[in-house]
């Protein structure tokens, strides 16, 4: 009797955890396949802006960004954290923030998937 007490909130548990990990793989950040052309809208803290312009078969910002010279930056636990972008670098309490046209994205630069036409700014950003 004791025994399955203990197999039911496990089994429970286990069954949670594989509905969790379903729903997450199904809903999962996808790039779009095949040839696309994307527009990046660098705006530095001075408030200047230039338009960088890529054709990619990348399905993520991240690779694109590191591929063409226009970000650098180091890998964490959470992917890659943007330092420098066009020559400038983020320091003390400032950050490039990455958004998809005029609305910040949920996603690191590694996981934010790109379609064809998409507009994205990095912005430095201050905290």
């Amino acid at each position: 009797m004791r025994g399955k007490k203990v197999w039911l909130p496990v089994t429970a548990l286990v069954v949670a955890a594989v509905v969790l990990l379903g729903i997450w793989y199904l809903n999962r950040p996808q790039g779009q396949e095949g040839e696309k052309t994307i527009v990046v809208e660098v705006v530095h803290a001075d408030e200047t802006a230039r338009e960088f312009t890529y054709h990619t078969s990348e399905e993520f910002l991240g690779p694109v960004l590191l591929s063409e010279g226009l970000a650098e930056g180091e890998q964490s636990t959470y992917g890659l954290f943007i330092t420098t972008v066009d020559g400038e670098t983020a320091e003390g309490n400032q950050w490039w923030c990455i958004t998809r046209d005029g609305q910040m994205v949920e996603t690191g630069a590694d996981t934010t998937p790109i379609a064809d036409g998409d507009h994205f700014e990095l912005t430095m950003s201050t905290y």
